[in-house]
């Protein structure tokens, strides 16, 4: 399988307002492959928004190696083959929807108002196409860059929170979208922090944390793990000690306990237990492990270096450029 994106130990250092070199991105080693979703996960401060600029040729890395398409990063060939939606679009209010699209197709130097309206059609913006920006929700803008990203038929697609914000019927018409453009061959880069968004969407993730990635992988293969959940009723606290319960988690609410138990546990011999000591086995609920789940842990068990970044979309703020 061919690589839409790889980076070889990509770092890039800034210098905080102390005068110490930090690694916003830390040997970063990142390889997706062509016509998959990749969701890139991270909390905030993890380096994602400085690698996404890295990738696109923004700013450049101060070591490391990365490509895109199979072309340096900012490779004017290959930004040909790519697009971008970023967080927060900015867009001129006064423009309508049409004429934004035919504002980006000119940067192509494409003159084609059928194509304006063919892509609007299909974010189901017919109808407001001739509306200012001004008049458009969020998820309407949303969906203006969505359209726009399209213009130039890329094969790589970068989202930077494609759904932040959006109500429940603008993130299942944008989740629709995506997995259209991966079955038209697309490559879709998703930098998100909507994880059961990802979890439904994506392919494969990687989450980095400090500039490091610090899992990578196939989603089937990193959720694997099943759990069971049973909640029971009319049981002691002693009883509930006594039911060895390995890496599980046990919670009391009232007279109601939960527990949660790894798939290498013994529920049945719970069960049991409880039952023997006259207790009522309100459920019983196989688990799968979700995203979040992996998220929470990952991040919560890595190394975390003193000195390290505290928020790298305030960069400007904080640090200065360390040049190679």
């Amino acid at each position: 399988m061919s690589l839409a994106i790889e980076t070889h130990h990509l770092t890039k250092t800034y210098k905080s307002r102390g005068g110490k070199p930090v690694n916003v991105v830390d040997d970063l080693d990142l390889a997706v492959e062509t016509g998959e979703i990749y969701g890139f996960l991270g909390p905030n401060g993890a380096g994602k928004t400085t690698t996404i600029k890295i990738l696109l040729g923004i700013i450049h890395a101060t070591s490391g190696d990365a490509r895109v398409l199979g072309e340096p990063a900012g490779n004017v060939h290959a930004h040909k083959n790519l697009s971008y939606v970023p967080e927060r679009p900015y867009y001129y209010e006064h423009m309508t929807g049409f004429e934004v699209m035919q504002f980006y197709a000119s940067l192509f130097k494409i003159k084609d108002d059928d194509l304006c309206r063919r892509l609007l059609d299909r974010v189901d913006l017919t109808n407001d196409m001739h509306r200012p920006i001004s008049e458009y929700s969020k998820g309407m803008q949303q969906r203006v860059g969505l359209a726009q990203s399209l213009i130039n038929d890329p094969q790589l697609m970068f989202l930077d929170e494609p759904t932040a914000g959006l109500d429940p019927l603008a993130h299942k018409d944008v989740r629709e979208l995506i997995l259209q453009f991966k079955s038209e061959g697309r490559t879709v880069f998703i930098s998100s922090h909507e994880l059961s968004e990802v979890e439904r969407v994506c392919d494969r993730v990687a989450i980095i944390h400090r500039g490091k990635v610090i899992e990578q992988g196939h989603l089937s293969e990193l959720l694997a793990g099943a759990r069971t959940e049973i909640t029971a009723k009319g049981i002691t606290a002693d009883l509930v000690k006594g039911l060895n319960v390995p890496d599980g988690v046990v919670s009391t609410v009232g007279d109601t306990v939960l527990l949660d138990m790894p798939e290498s546990g013994d529920f049945n011999a719970v069960i049991d237990a409880i039952r023997q000591a006259g207790g009522s086995i309100i459920s019983v609920i196989p688990r799968r492990m979700r995203l979040e789940d992996l998220f929470v842990k990952s991040v919560r068990e890595a190394p975390d270096p003193a000195g390290g970044p505290t928020d790298d979309k305030q960069g400007d703020e904080e640090v200065t450029e360390v040049t190679a």
